[in-house]
């Protein structure tokens, strides 16, 4: 054989084209580029800092990503089956545990804590190598990753989880909400009635809970934090409108929700008016709370019904006012004349504050142990445009001249001055269907009936030290069983609607029959 042939033959011929694609992409993958460290160079600290912000996604490069989907499909899978669902709870704030930055955060799906970012810098990443974690999803776009590979997973078998972070509804699904009895299960296999879920009491938040409780059974209300999308919106509005769909998610990991995210960002705009360690009014943060609400939904502090929220809750009442003068007559005697002039004006409202009639002065040893009544009519007589209040030095009358779609209550039980602070135990007594409201309207010709749909009640207890304080508790409707349920942070029991009004009521919502 001459040389010339044997120099051929020793010759291997090309592989195929495709085989050459192959090993290359499979090269790419096993041995990291120094290029692609010297792409994100510019964007990602050079001394090893941890970058914060976006930037943390330019780790993947077009080319480099394309690279890498032929060893993502293949093990897709691999780290599936170390997702640890009952340790993840996204009831949270969205903060990095290691930088407390919010952009850009990743929870781990296998312990449950938040990272931010995942570029080769980032403390996800760092965490992924540290303790073997590898899953982790992204908190505002719901996509999950795998580190330190960093290639997606697009596997439904963590759709459930995608779910509980962002819970979303259809417009059937709200139509049913009320109509229809579900009955759903936790991880733990123990049910639970969406809409119904106990809310953490964090430290002291309870007189926040109830609001929220309350406001989330108010169907209009709720159906519409529900349904709309809130993105760009004020975070007070996508805060409650997230708690609100994780309050009748019927696919929740737990059987409670914890209403920290809200509690940060309402502490924070409310310059810690309400914070989560200091009980506070459950009247007052409603009354804050809806203010801010309709201002966050557009709504104008001039024009009435400008907001969703007023056009729920906002009616009209007409308001007399007399003056009363004083003057001494010949025999040194003061004498309070009313001025023949009456002042008519129609005020606004988004509460009616019905006030109790003061407890007796004296009461002897069986008195005492009587705990006063009053009929929620005798109370709601404040404004059947008869009877007189007399009020720093006018005498006022009161009449409603329209009713909005839910009417909320407000019983004053505490009286505060500068030394003490009084609470009134008068119980109201009241029918928790049909309340007729035509007697305090003006013009009213026909019946305007009322339903109860939640009860925020008061409770007085003393601690082992001799302190009192006070407990707040929520009574809800469930219109799909016609049962009553109460409910005291984390505590849900059934209440008989015989004996709703046992309870000390300060907070009332009734919703207008159709």
């Amino acid at each position: 054989m001459s040389k010339r042939s044997a120099s051929l033959n020793e010759r291997q011929s090309p592989p195929p084209k495709r085989v050459q694609i192959r090993d290359e992409v499979e090269i790419r993958v096993i041995s990291e580029s120094p290029d692609i460290s010297d792409k994100s160079n510019g964007k990602h600290a050079e001394n090893g800092d941890v970058s914060d912000g976006s930037d943390q996604e330019d780790y993947e490069e077009e080319d480099y990503q394309a690279a890498k989907e032929p060893a993502a499909a293949v093990a897709a899978d691999l780290y599936l089956e170390t997702v640890d669902r009952k340790r993840l709870d996204f009831d949270f704030e969205k903060l990095c545990s290691v930088s407390l930055s919010n952009v850009n955060v990743y929870a781990c799906l296998v312990c449950g804590k938040y990272f931010q970012g995942r570029g080769k810098s980032s403390h996800a990443y760092f965490h992924s190598v540290d303790e073997d974690h590898h899953v982790f999803i992204n908190l505002q776009t719901l996509k999950v990753y795998v580190l330190p590979e960093s290639y997606e997973v697009k596997s439904s078998a963590l759709d459930d989880i995608k779910y509980v972070v962002n819970p979303n509804f259809t417009k059937k699904d709200v139509a049913l909400l009320d109509k229809k009895p579900i009955e759903s299960f936790d991880l733990n296999h123990k049910s639970y009635r969406p809409g119904f879920v106990g809310m953490n009491n964090i430290k002291q938040n309870d007189y926040l809970n109830v609001i929220v409780q309350s406001l989330a059974h108010v169907a209009p209300l709720r159906n519409f934090l529900i349904l709309e999308n809130f993105e760009g919106k004020s975070e007070l509005v996508q805060r409650l409108s997230i708690l609100v769909r994780k309050l009748w998610n019927n696919r929740a990991f737990k059987g409670h929700v914890s209403p920290h995210e809200l509690l940060q960002h309402v502490s924070a705009i409310s310059k810690k008016r309400f914070r989560i360690t200091e009980q506070a009014d459950p009247f007052d943060f409603l009354n804050w709370f809806l203010n801010n609400l309709h201002l966050a939904l557009g709504g104008s502090k001039t024009r009435l019904k400008s907001s969703f929220v007023q056009k729920i809750f906002q009616g009209i009442i007409r308001v007399e006012s007399q003056r009363i003068t004083t003057h001494d007559d010949a025999s040194d005697r003061l004498r309070f004349e009313a001025d023949t002039k009456i002042q008519q004006s129609e005020v606004p409202f988004m509460f009616l504050s019905l006030d109790l009639p003061p407890a007796p002065l004296f009461q002897g040893d069986i008195d005492k142990n009587i705990i006063p009544q009053v009929p929620l009519q005798t109370i709601l007589s404040k404004y059947d445009g008869s009877t007189t209040q007399e009020l720093a030095g006018d005498r006022r009358r009161y009449k409603i001249t329209e009713l909005p779609p839910y009417l909320i209550f407000h019983i004053k039980r505490v009286t505060r001055t500068n030394l003490i602070e009084e609470i009134n135990h008068t119980v109201v007594t009241f029918q928790s269907i049909a309340l007729d409201m035509s007697p305090y309207v003006d013009g009213a010709t026909e019946p305007m009936l009322y339903d109860l749909v939640a009860n925020v009640t008061h409770e007085s207890v003393f601690t082992p030290q001799g302190e009192e304080k006070h407990v707040y508790r929520v009574q809800l409707k469930d219109k799909t069983r016609d049962e009553w349920l109460q409910i005291q942070d984390l505590y849900i029991e059934n209440i008989r609607r015989e004996i709703l009004f046992l309870n000390e009521s300060c907070i009332q919502i009734w919703e207008r029959r159709r």
